[in-house]
């Protein structure tokens, strides 16, 4: 399935391209500076580098963990983060990025951040 057909629930368009070979594998701060926004889950904010099939598990695994996305942006994240799996060989059972939310951050969310 080519990048520009696959979207996610709410019609986003992805924007991640697979990367140069010279991309694989563990990335100094250098080299995540010189990525494209392409290469990155959360391209404006520059989170999530997904070059290789780990960097892939890694977005996927630390997806909530992003600060300061709006759910507009998690739906390009996540729409770029399926687009990068299936392009990698890497199967997900997630249809949504609500599935990849953590209980603790939505139960942050629902007391308004608050320790009860």
């Amino acid at each position: 399935m080519s990048q520009s057909k696959v979207k996610n629930e709410s019609g986003t368009k992805v924007t991640w391209k697979p990367p140069h070979p010279a991309e694989h594998g563990q990335l100094d701060a250098a080299q995540v500076n010189h990525l494209s926004e392409t290469a990155f889950a959360f391209p404006r904010l520059r989170k999530e580098p997904m070059t290789d099939a780990s960097h892939v598990r890694n977005a996927i695994a630390r997806f909530d963990q992003v600060e300061g996305a709006s759910d507009a942006e998690r739906d390009l994240a996540f729409a770029n983060i399926k687009a990068a799996a299936e392009h990698f060989g890497i199967r997900m059972k997630e249809t949504s990025w609500r599935q990849l939310d953590s209980p603790s951050r939505r139960a942050d969310q629902t007391s308004g951040g608050r320790v009860r």
